[in-house]
């Protein structure tokens, strides 16, 4: 069984061409996909768990 890659933020934040302070904003507020925080403080982010995410908010109509 393959594991489900994790993403670190920076790369989270690529993919999503969003800034730093724009995700922590978007956290804050419970908007933020779910995320694993290590001991060390850091943020890792299941590809799966993003995936459900953008599915979930992707617009019946294409922009």
């Amino acid at each position: 069984m393959r594991r489900d890659p994790h993403l670190k933020l920076c790369d989270l934040l690529d993919e999503l061409d969003m800034s730093r302070a724009a995700f922590y904003r978007m956290r804050a507020r419970g908007q933020a996909p779910k995320c694993i925080r290590l001991p060390n403080g850091q943020l890792r982010f299941r590809r799966s768990d993003l995936d459900a995410w953008l599915n979930d908010h992707e617009e019946a109509h294409a922009c």
